[in-house]
């Protein structure tokens, strides 16, 4: 009678390390997972400042930021480790002109802000919108109010694809 109880653990646990030995041998040992673009690596990286106050040439989150100290800052400071020059109108000068309805994130968007010439720089954020560092501080803009269309400049894209 203590035989006949064993048995039935005994077929218990081997029924489980059957199935257990099925179940590794059809899991994949490594994961498939999407990976991070450049791109949204360098949103994420431009977020951490939302709220950062506006300081005419800063390029600190301790000191503040004025618009061209906030794109060099993310970018040099981002996984992309990409060295932009310090004034927008220079920045516009670097990587490759990306037409408005192909931008992607982590494209720089540019605009003439002093009636002269590329005074003010963002970071896109794929969805219609930018991260900028404003006079009000560092914060989402969206490219379709009137203010950003009328003085929209262009685009230019750093990062690699």
């Amino acid at each position: 009678m203590l035989h006949s109880i064993k048995s039935p653990k005994h077929l218990l646990l081997f029924g489980m390390a059957i199935l257990l030995g099925l179940s590794l041998m059809f899991t994949p040992f490594f994961k498939a997972e999407a990976s991070v673009s450049w791109g949204q690596e360098v949103v994420e990286v431009a977020k951490r400042s939302i709220g950062t106050k506006f300081k005419w040439g800063g390029s600190s989150p301790k000191t503040g930021f004025d618009s061209s100290g906030y794109t060099h800052y993310v970018f040099k400071t981002s996984a992309a480790k990409i060295q932009l020059p310090k004034t927008s109108k220079d920045q516009y000068k670097q990587g490759k002109a990306v037409k408005k309805d192909q931008l992607k994130q982590g494209d720089l968007v540019f605009f003439n802000t002093n009636d002269k010439d590329v005074s003010f720089v963002g970071i896109y954020d794929g969805k219609g919108n930018f991260l900028a560092a404003t006079s009000k501080g560092v914060k989402y803009q969206s490219l379709d109010t009137k203010y950003w269309k009328d003085r929209y400049v262009g685009a230019k894209r750093v990062l690699k694809e």
